[in-house]
């Protein structure tokens, strides 16, 4: 489904190679987790792959579905069905929570050739999805983010992804500022999304997160590469020892 092969990547402003060769495969239905100590390249890969300005591609490819990315503009990306779920959401005052999801679900659905939603349609599937996630209905007639808990915004992100239905949901460090309830309930929203032809790139420092969204396969970054891989145990193996022995043992 994602495709990486071998992806340099670079900050435009200070000219200073952030990613060094990034291999990594996300087929469909599977979720694969990345962890890595700060400044390792994790997040640079989230936004490199959503399209995020200020970072140039100086080798290497990223397909999903057989389609490159990396050449689309961000809103493209999304229509193609890449989902980023940021590390810190931002508020949007003055736009109602609604208005911002059915402006985004009808702008992918116009991309793919699809009739857009009328809103009766929209209430009726958006509401459905609140249930699902156990999202309070209130949360939907607010601006988008605003006044909201971390915990909040966090499902917030989560019942967008359900609106949008993406192909690729890649997330940054979905569980920083967290408790854990609010943790625990943006993971069940997350694995009710779980779906054979949907892939999660789950981005994370802790095991804590990987205890609730458990993952396939566990990668470990450092130095902008994947030095190594394995299954969920590989997480557990980063929580007893630290990344220092395992960057070391490959290096």
């Amino acid at each position: 489904m994602l495709e990486i092969k071998n992806l340099h990547v670079k900050l435009e402003e200070e000219d200073k190679q952030i990613l060094k060769g990034v291999d990594l495969t996300v087929e469909a239905g599977k979720v694969h987790a990345i962890m890595g100590p700060n400044g390792s390249g994790k997040s640079t890969l989230s936004y490199v792959l959503s399209g995020r300005d200020g970072y140039e591609v100086t080798d290497g490819t990223a397909t999903l579905n057989g389609e490159d990315i990396l050449d689309m503009e961000p809103e493209e990306r999304a229509a193609a069905g890449v989902f980023l779920a940021f590390q810190y959401p931002v508020e949007i005052p003055g736009v109602g929570n609604m208005t911002f999801m059915r402006t985004a679900v009808n702008a992918q659905r116009k991309a793919r050739g699809q009739d857009e939603l009328s809103a009766a349609d929209f209430l009726k599937v958006v509401r459905e999805r609140a249930k699902e996630l156990k999202i309070d209905a209130d949360m939907l007639k607010r601006p988008v983010n605003v006044g909201f808990s971390g915990g909040e915004k966090k499902r917030n992100e989560i019942l967008q992804m359900a609106m949008l239905e993406p192909k690729m949901c890649i997330l940054d460090e979905t569980d920083s500022g967290l408790d854990v309830d609010a943790m625990k309930l943006v993971a069940d929203g997350v694995n009710a999304l779980r779906a054979p032809d949907r892939g999660f790139l789950v981005i994370t420092h802790y095991q804590r997160l990987l205890d609730h969204i458990v993952p396939d396969v566990v990668h470990i970054m450092s130095n902008g590469r994947i030095v190594k891989t394995g299954g969920p145990e590989l997480a557990l193996e980063v929580e007893k020892n630290g990344y220092a022995d395992l960057v070391e043992e490959v290096a």
